[in-house]
């Protein structure tokens, strides 16, 4: 790994898209972080479902200064031009899927006269919230943090040429490190899963909201660790490309939690009909979405900071 020290600080391609990524995934961890704080203090009722979402709405919105400051922050950071496409990328990257699937199932709620369906009242008020509250937060933020970046700290400096990296082994490729990656974190929220699945999709009550923060700490901690050590295991091999595969591999937890949402629907939920498929895989679509935007932006934070502390140690020329 001490061979790539010239090139393992090279930006990676696409960076507009890579900081709205990162501001999103920051977002979401302090929505959900703000929303078990919530719970944990008692504030909902596991009666009132309704209580929580609209607490969730509201944190999402206030959040979306943290969104455009960081998006915009880090392509700064790795030298971009085009900021305000930036800031803009990171406020619809995850908006803009919720609210296109939202609103057709909405629709098909609306189509099968279901009580589900939101009224055209709370449409307007909650798009009245993300126009009016998160979108001017997300350009605020984004205005601050482009002006307040500091230059990019890295310990070596990086070389013009980048080095080639050589053949790596079928079981180094991304593919096979995404799919080994996200078993262990899904293996500590398994359990805890079929719980809040028979609450939010079944007719269980959920209250043990201590239980499911302690759940969802566990989840960010060992995705940091095995993010950090394949990341290690990628440099051994004098393979530089690690900013956008730490991404995929720290949100790799979301395609088996989409893969247990199929597992669920087939054996253990009582659903049929296109409705209640709709709305069952709509939802937890975008679900497992955040979840890889948030696991994804934790995982690629906790190796830069492994890799910043590890190329400090060595004398770079």
């Amino acid at each position: 790994w001490k061979l790539v020290h010239g090139d393992v600080f090279r930006f990676p391609n696409n960076k507009e898209l890579f900081a709205a990524i990162l501001g999103n995934g920051v977002q979401l961890l302090c929505m959900v972080l703000g929303v078990l704080l919530l719970a944990c203090l008692g504030v909902y009722s596991a009666y009132n479902r309704g209580a929580l979402f609209v607490a969730a709405l509201l944190i999402f919105a206030l959040t979306s200064g943290i969104n455009g400051y960081v998006a915009a922050s880090a392509y700064t950071k790795m030298e971009g031009q085009q900021w305000v496409w930036s800031v803009v990328a990171s406020y619809f990257l995850f908006l803009g899927p919720f609210f296109i699937v939202g609103t057709f199932l909405n629709f098909v709620a609306v189509g099968y006269g279901s009580s589900t369906a939101l009224p055209f009242g709370t449409v307007v008020i909650i798009i009245l919230i993300l126009t009016l509250v998160s979108f001017p937060l997300n350009i605020v933020g984004g205005i601050t943090g482009r002006n307040f970046s500091r230059p990019f700290d890295a310990p070596c400096r990086t070389t013009k040429m980048p080095r080639e990296i050589p053949p790596l082994p079928w079981n180094r490729s991304t593919v096979c490190q995404v799919a080994l990656a996200g078993l262990l974190p899904f293996s500590a929220i398994y359990i805890e899963l079929y719980y809040v699945f028979g609450s939010v999709w079944g007719h269980k009550l959920y209250s043990l909201y201590g239980i499911l923060t302690l759940v969802f700490l566990i989840l960010l901690i060992v995705t940091a660790f095995i993010t950090i050590a394949l990341t290690y295991f990628q440099l051994a091999v004098e393979d530089h490309h690690w900013w956008w595969r730490s991404v995929h591999v720290g949100g790799s937890s979301g395609f088996y939690i989409f893969a247990y949402c199929i597992y669920y629907f087939k054996f253990k939920a009582k659903m049929s009909g296109f409705m209640q498929t709709s709305f069952f895989f709509g939802y937890m679509g975008i679900t497992c979405y955040g979840t890889w935007l948030l696991l994804g932006t934790l995982g690629f934070f906790s190796s830069l900071a492994f890799v910043k502390y590890i190329y400090r140690s060595i004398k770079c020329d």
